[in-house]
Order: C-alpha cells, then structure tokens, then sequence
C-alpha cells in the first residue's frame, strides 16, 4: 500500500493520505496524554517519540510532531503503523461503534442562525480546511460573535488564526449580517 503525504500550513503537522476509508464518524482528535484511547492505530503514532496529536478525517490523518523534531525523523514510523493497521485486513480506522464522544458541528440547541453557520461553515469552510488536514466546528453564537474550534493540523498553527479571521469571518459575515466576530477556541 503507498500512504501518500502532504505539506500542511502547519509545519509541525503532516497530512497522511492512504488512498483508504478512515474514518466512518467524521473528524477524531487524539491527544499525546489522552489514557483513554480505544482506537489501536491512534495508540501506536502517539506511542511513537515526538507526536503530540493524531486527527482523523474521512480519508486521511493528520500527525503532529514536537517542534524540536523534524519529519524525516518520524515520517516513516508514521506511514510503517498506518500500513502495518491495513494490512492486518482492517478497512477503516475509526468505525461507526466507537465509544469516544465525537464531536459534531451541529448544536443542540437549533435556531435559523446558528443553522445558516453551520450550513456556511459545512459546504464552505470545512471542505478547504479538510484539504489542508484538519477540521473547524461550530461551537458557540452569542452577541453577534461565533465561537469555533479549530483541530487536527490547523489548532494552534498562527496562519490558520489569519484565515479564521480574514477568510472565514468575511464568509460568515457575508452570509449572516447578524455574524460581526469570529473567535476559536
């Protein structure tokens, strides 16, 4: 199997692309320090020295490294675990019986303008932030701001802070007059 990778705006994240099913529940993030992870492929890249974060998307995951490292270094590691899980027959990583909590972009509580966000944020934004290996969901609309939370390889890296506030505050705001700020979390 060739797992294929590529450059995110996030230097200390790489995007893995196995040409496979991923995941079955939409995006799952897990953390280096995280005891209670069930998902066996998560397990062995967090187990792996010097990734901090593994994010699963559709079709591909995102791995995030400590800044002091650089990817020739764990790359391979990487690509050898995720070919080692497929080969052993499985067909997804993440399934639709998971016990872990999974985030979802849609609220509980529904109005027409926080479903004009997530309807905006669902075909316009997250397909461009799926591209560059992570995920942006809806988490809050209060006084005229949305509050969102950004994972995978676009949490804390500073150019997606930039296009939060340029790109997808302008979108928003061009859709929803009532949208005036947008803040991640």
């Amino acid at each position: 199997m060739m797992v294929e990778t590529e450059h995110t705006p996030n230097p200390d994240t790489l995007k893995f692309l196995p040409g496979k099913k991923v995941s079955e529940v939409g995006p799952v993030e897990f953390l280096k320090n995280d005891k209670t992870i069930k998902v066996p492929l998560a397990k062995k890249i967090l187990s792996l020295e010097g990734t901090l974060m593994v994010f699963f998307g559709e079709d591909f995951i995102t791995v995030k490294k400590e800044k002091d490292l650089k990817w020739d270094n764990l790359k391979h590691g990487i690509i050898s675990e995720i070919n080692d899980y497929y080969s052993q027959g499985n067909s997804v990583v993440v399934k639709k019986n998971l016990d872990k909590p999974v985030s979802n972009s849609k609220p509980t509580e529904s109005n027409e303008i926080i479903n004009k966000i997530n309807e905006v944020l669902d075909s316009k934004v997250r397909p461009a932030v799926a591209r560059d290996g992570g995920d942006i969901t809806f988490k809050s609309f209060k006084n005229g701001t949305v509050t969102v939370e950004l994972k995978g390889s676009c949490s804390g890296c500073p150019s997606s802070i930039m296009t939060l506030k340029q790109g997808v505050q302008n979108l928003l705001c061009h859709y929803i007059p009532e949208v005036k700020n947008v803040e991640a979390i």
